[in-house]
């Protein structure tokens, strides 16, 4: 059974992930609209909200990619292999965001946690 103190970690940088992913993504599927004034911002972003809310209660395409599809072994997935891909996946987007960079946060979070995986693993 994993170390409960570590679990709890990773429910944190996995909030902490879906907060920044929350302002950073948003921020890119609105930002045409709203320089066009063709919404205003807080309709676009309250719209935005529940569209991307419905959009993860609907489709699991992205989870189940995530999940089975980028590591074929289950035997290398831990929670300090989570952790690393999540801590990678909020300073890309972090630093993205503070340069004005648009970005995917699921490529970031796909790109963290190969990155991890290749360190923890190796390419085999």
């Amino acid at each position: 059974m994993p170390d409960m103190s570590l679990v709890l970690v990773v429910v944190i940088l996995a909030l902490l992930f879906d907060f920044i992913n929350g302002f950073h993504d948003t921020a890119n599927a609105i930002a045409t609209s709203v320089s066009t004034r063709a919404i205003r911002p807080g309709v676009a972003i309250v719209g935005t909200a529940v569209l991307n809310f419905i959009g993860a209660m609907v489709s699991t395409g992205v989870a189940k990619t995530i999940g089975g599809d980028i590591v074929m072994s289950p035997d290398l997935i831990n929670a300090m292999v989570i952790t690393s891909g999540l801590v990678g996946a909020i300073i890309w987007n972090l630093l993205t965001w503070w340069i004005g960079m648009p970005s995917s946060s699921s490529h970031a979070l796909i790109g963290g946690m190969i990155g991890a995986i290749l360190i923890s693993a190796g390419t085999a």
